[in-house]
């Protein structure tokens, strides 16, 4: 049997997604990326844990990513803990300490630092998992489907 060549996203930023989801698959959460929990903010990569932890991880490539962004406060309200996903080479003291840390590459990452546990509301927790089954039933909807889901997200 072949096997298909590997193919490894394209973005900085999407190459860090894959390998924190892969860590954090490890660790018995599943993950989505590029979720919008609400009108005006898009995560890159939000974890639903075993026990229904909610975690977002914004992936950030390099400096002038991460200063750009002035939306991320804005997912606190949508998460029990939040992460900053960067390569080795990123100046790490440029994130707040009162965040989560995360070393990744495309293959795989480690978290450095736990960010402070703050949990979901639970009208806000329903929400966030209706939303996050939603968005991943579209996306197996789209791979069986690419025509029919088309219409789904508008």
């Amino acid at each position: 049997m072949d096997i298909a060549p590997e193919t490894l996203p394209v973005m900085p930023g999407q190459r860090l997604a894959r390998g924190v989801a892969r860590a954090l698959r490890d660790m018995g959460f599943v993950t989505v990326e590029e979720l919008v929990p609400t009108p005006g903010l898009r995560v890159d990569l939000m974890a639903l844990g075993p026990k229904g932890q909610v975690w977002v991880i914004e992936c950030k490539s390099c400096r002038a990513d991460y200063q750009a962004d002035r939306k991320w406060q804005g997912y606190l309200p949508w998460c029990d803990r939040f992460f900053w996903a960067v390569d080795a080479d990123f100046p790490t003291g440029l994130l707040p300490e009162e965040t989560g840390l995360i070393l990744a590459d495309a293959y795989g990452a480690e978290i450095m630092r736990m960010g402070p546990e703050t949990p979901l509301a639970p009208a806000r927790r329903k929400a966030v998992l209706q939303g996050f089954a939603r968005h991943a039933a579209l996306r197996l909807q789209a791979l069986r489907d690419p025509a029919g889901v088309i219409s789904a997200w508008a």
